[in-house]
């Protein structure tokens, strides 16, 4: 057991290092580069050997390590009498005064303590009887900086007792108050950096360019690294100055070396450039490069990513993690920044070295470069990929469309190459096609279902479309969780579009692949492609065009079949009003099945040019019977009460959210629901109907919102035979006045 008099800076003590997982290889090279010896990395740290001043080296030195610990004792217990009885043993009065504080962590468990709150307890209590026996004082409990925090780790009957030399995580340098959005730690930042070879490309006089910053700790720890800066050397807090093993003479020798190597090395600083769209989030940057003592040594810029600009003499690193979630909703979408991203490179930073961090590893294919090798990393919960090239010809490959769009033909397996469950799949697909194919005959149903992830390792939807050039199959990839294996993910998508292929006996080009993520807004609606490739399909006894390839949806959506059908039916001597049109599928029906005059309103011009020419498909003449009005439903429906006009059938069937730039505010299906059913309903006939749908899985009718309205739920009656397997596709009530 070490106690405090008898620590010395000659004393080699057992050491472990903790770190995000993934980083542990990094971690074991930079301390032995420290100094450490017997190194030896395991899961979620790196054990290790050295004097108390190595141990000071680390905390101050170390750009990978969340904490440093030290270890103090190691004994087997059954239960926790004997973790009590074993801490109580040692001589914690060479370590904390008794008016001290102190702070406990416990982690792992086993030998009945299955709650770490009850085993940090047993430790606690251990501690403070120990002292308040042999000085009649206590110390207290100071969870957040207190003068030690003590770390026991249980597993199998085997604790390890250490103290936290750290006291707090090593990744908080102290330079980042604000963080801004999506934030990376600064210790995986350090790590993306060394695995990109920036230190030797700085050693070198080469630069460093991030085009999309963010709140700045790429840029900042890689001129915390170029300039020999310590990166704890700032922080306020250390957990080893309470201790009484202390030594404050050797500490202070180490941080004066420290100060006297920054001093240096910012001298000596290569050209770093960082540049973000976003204005705020670069005073942000600014102002954490400030705290960090970088003040003017990072050039900040708010440029657009395709404006940005090599730095510095010769060729340098492009580093960046390219930003998601809610800084690009207002923007085309993530597939575009990255082919943006991936031509600015390509265009103006030949020579040099490339590292994107990506949360989605399948847009790196939007790059148009072809990664010389791909490193993973955790970002928190979420597995990711530092995909890392040199920028030269043989490098640049031809981009591929976004996820969500559609793919190129995927090269299919040989039969060899089938796994298993490829066969499994082929029989769920004839079976399906046995039963469906047989309903859709006998109900003339050309575009249908016919698969829907029935098979939880097969997660996709299968629509087939008979056009007038012959049957199409259009499959939809569900986007793979995070914790799926990228590789089998994509073994399985060639598998099933081997065996679509194959039971249907199609040619390759007659198989469009897409993958299906959560969206928010219309992006379902935004253009994925240019093909401008358009095939007429029937839906008795309507016809209408669709485009299998430049959108995530096609312009029909299959679940409203029976939907449109009974719009047709119910539109027999009506004035119809369809709000949020889209592409005026069931205007169409509505016409044909005899209405007065049809009015369809829609924001989208794709979608209104669309409707036009569905309606001219089924001879049906715009103007003053059937009109297309492009407008904001809301904004409309608000001026709507000025046409003295009154609907006998209203079909609504907003989407689920949408923040269109051209919409005066943001429109959410469940916040909004009783402003738009209401609005919709000053318009009905006496006797009128409002067909109001929604594919909000989650959402819930607020029914008391709306006296004098009768309200009828009719999904079960709107979902078609091939989509009775998903009832939860969308949810379809009848709206009438309440009989006076």
């Amino acid at each position: 057991m070490v106690g405090g008099p008898t620590v010395s800076q000659a004393v080699t003590h057992t050491l472990f290092a903790t770190t995000a997982k993934g980083l542990e290889p990094l971690l074991a090279d930079e301390l032995t580069a420290l100094g450490a010896s017997d190194v030896r990395p395991t899961r979620a740290g790196v054990a290790f050997t050295g004097d108390l001043e190595l141990a000071y080296r680390a905390c101050l030195w170390s750009r990978l390590a969340s904490r440093i610990l030290l270890l103090l004792d190691h004994f087997t217990i059954t239960n926790a009498d004997d973790l009590y009885a074993a801490i109580k043993a040692v001589a914690w009065e060479q370590h904390l005064t008794a008016d001290g504080t102190l702070a406990v962590e416990f982690t792992g468990g086993g030998s009945g303590i299955d709650h770490t709150r009850f085993g940090a307890q047993r430790v606690k209590d251990g501690v403070v009887d120990r002292l308040r026996e042999r000085t009649g004082r206590r110390p207290s409990v100071d969870p957040a900086r207190p003068d030690l925090r003590i770390h026991l780790h249980l597993a199998r009957g085997e604790a390890q007792l250490y103290i936290d030399l750290a006291g707090e995580p090593l990744h908080r340098r102290g330079y980042r108050l604000e963080a801004g959005a999506a934030p990376l730690k600064e210790s995986l930042a350090a790590a993306l950096l060394l695995r990109a070879g920036w230190p030797e490309i700085a050693a070198a006089g080469g630069g460093l360019v991030d085009p999309l910053c963010g709140s700045g700790t790429l840029p900042i720890e890689a001129a915390l690294i170029a300039a020999d800066c310590a990166p704890g050397i700032d922080r306020d807090y250390y957990g080893f100055e309470g201790w009484l093993g202390h030594m404050p003479a050797l500490w202070q020798q180490l941080h004066a070396e420290a100060r006297e190597r920054r001093s240096v090395g910012l001298g000596r600083l290569p050209a770093i450039a960082a540049s973000d769209s976003d204005g705020a989030v670069v005073a942000l940057a600014e102002a954490n490069a400030t705290r960090a003592g970088l003040a003017g040594k990072i050039h900040f810029s708010v440029a657009p990513l395709t404006a940005v600009q090599p730095v510095g003499e010769g060729a340098g690193l492009v580093i960046t993690n390219p930003p998601y979630g809610e800084r690009l909703e207002a923007q085309e979408g993530l597939g575009r920044l990255y082919a943006d991203l991936g031509a600015t490179l390509r265009e103006r930073f030949e020579g040099w070295r490339a590292a994107i961090f990506t949360g989605n590893p399948p847009l790196g294919l939007c790059l148009g470069l072809k990664a010389r090798r791909s490193h993973t990393f955790w970002n928190g919960p979420i597995e990711c990929r530092l995909l890392t090239l040199t920028l030269a010809p043989e490098a640049y490959v031809t981009a591929q469309p976004p996820p969500g769009s559609a793919r190129p033909a995927l090269r299919p397996l040989s039969q060899e190459a089938l796994g298993e469950g490829a066969q499994m799949l082929i029989n769920r697909l004839r079976k399906n096609l046995k039963h469906l194919g047989r309903w859709a005959r006998r109900n003339a149903v050309d575009c249908y279902r016919l698969y829907d992830a029935d098979l939880p390792e097969y997660a996709f939807a299968l629509d087939l479309y008979t056009t007038q050039e012959g049957l199409y199959a259009h499959l939809q990839e569900y986007a793979p969780p995070a914790a799926i294996d990228p590789r089998k993910a994509a073994l399985r998508l060639r598998e099933a579009a081997t065996v679509v292929q194959q039971l249907l006996e199609l040619a390759p080009e007659r198989l469009v692949v897409k993958v299906r993520q959560r969206q928010k807004g219309r992006a379902q609606y935004e253009k994925l492609g240019e093909s401008g490739q358009r095939h007429q399909v029937r839906e008795d006894p309507c016809r209408f065009w669709v485009n299998l390839t430049d959108y995530l949806d096609t312009g029909l959506f299959l679940d409203h079949r029976t939907t449109r059908s009974m719009v047709g039916e119910l539109a027999q001597g009506r004035d119809v009003l369809n709000l949020f049109c889209y592409t005026a599928t069931a205007t169409v029906h509505a016409a044909l099945g005899g209405a007065a005059s049809t009015t369809s309103v829609d924001l989208s011009n794709t979608y209104i040019d669309w409707a036009r020419r569905n309606l001219a498909l089924n001879g049906i003449q715009e103007g003053a019977f059937h009109r297309l009005v492009r407008a904001d439903c809301f904004a409309w429906l608000e001026g709507a009460p000025r046409e003295r006009r009154r609907y006998g059938l209203i079909f609504l069937d907003p989407p689920t959210f949408s923040n269109s730039k051209r919409m005066e505010e943001s429109f959410d299906v469940e916040r909004d629901q009783e402003r738009l059913i209401t609005l919709a309903a000053r318009l009905l006939d006496e006797d009128g109907i409002l067909i109001f749908s929604t594919n909000h899985r989650r959402f819930k009718l607020r029914t008391e919102a709306h006296p004098g309205l009768h309200f009828e739920e009719i999904t079960r009656a709107t979902l078609p035979e091939d989509f009775a397997r998903n009832p939860r596709i969308h949810t379809c009530w009848l709206i009438t006045r309440e009989a006076h």
